[in-house]
């Protein structure tokens, strides 16, 4: 498996790019436009539940304390949609200057199984936000790819955090080795699935000829992998050799 270090800087320069991009794509479209890939959602949907994630990460990332908070507080009131714009734009900008501030290892609580640090906020808010501008932008009619190498941790992060944590949506009975390639940015992964179990795996561990654990292939842009394991394209849309089971296996959305 080829590892990319992704760092603070790069992941809120993403956020910093893809913020202003979500913005403009949701105040094009107006409030009652359903986003094509989240059944259910419209764009005021979309922003509002974009406005108390911010707000609950902001809260949560400054305690200064790895333990679990408490329940999210009910969603506030939704205002017009002018001020929903504009309370958007302030939370998106509020947001990177808390991550901003704070030192890549000040204890921060979360989800996944790794160390409660802020960076893990900082890699999530940048993805969140990219995976949203992409919605917002295709409920507009124009959807843009997500850029490459922050598309390439985007894969990695589904693999390394959502999964690991449990946050699979596909099924879980299933055992086999997923090989999964990035084709514009020259990365690859190896995942074996063994039922409700996942692991990584660098690539020599599993050239071995003795091997006989059904295998299945993906293979398309780092985007498109990463928008089509979060439920937003379609898996045709990849070149998918194999069991294709196995790749649905990994989606988490």
């Amino acid at each position: 498996m080829n590892r990319l270090h992704a760092t603070k800087d790069f992941w809120l320069a993403a956020l910093r790019a893809d913020g202003p991009a979500l913005c403009e794509a949701v105040a094009e479209t107006g409030p009652d436009v359903e986003v094509p890939q989240v059944p259910g959602w419209t764009t005021a949907d979309l922003t509002f539940h974009l406005l108390d994630t911010l707000r609950w990460v902001r809260a949560t990332v400054t305690r200064g304390t790895t333990e679990r908070p408490g329940a999210r507080p009910e969603p506030e009131p939704r205002p017009e949609w002018a001020e929903a714009l504009d309370q958007l734009r302030r939370e998106l900008t509020g947001t990177i200057e808390t991550l901003e501030a704070l030192d890549p290892d000040y204890p921060a609580w979360n989800w996944a199984p790794q160390p409660k640090r802020a960076v893990f906020w900082d890699r999530r808010i940048a993805h969140e936000i990219s995976v949203h501008r992409w919605d917002a932008e295709a409920a507009a009619g124009r959807p843009t790819p997500i850029e490459t190498k922050l598309a390439t941790d985007g894969v990695a992060e589904i693999l390394d955090t959502w999964l690991a944590a449990g946050r699979r949506q596909g099924p879980t009975d299933l055992h086999g080795v997923v090989h999964l390639v990035g084709t514009d940015a020259e990365q690859e992964w190896f995942v074996r699935l063994r039922g409700t179990g996942i692991a990584l795996l660098d690539i020599g561990t599993i050239l071995d000829t003795d091997d006989h654990h059904a295998r299945a292939k993906a293979m398309g842009t780092t985007s498109d992998l990463q928008l089509t394991l979060m439920g937003r394209k379609r898996p045709d849309q990849l070149a998918i050799s194999g069991d294709p089971r196995l790749f649905q296996a990994l989606r988490t959305g």
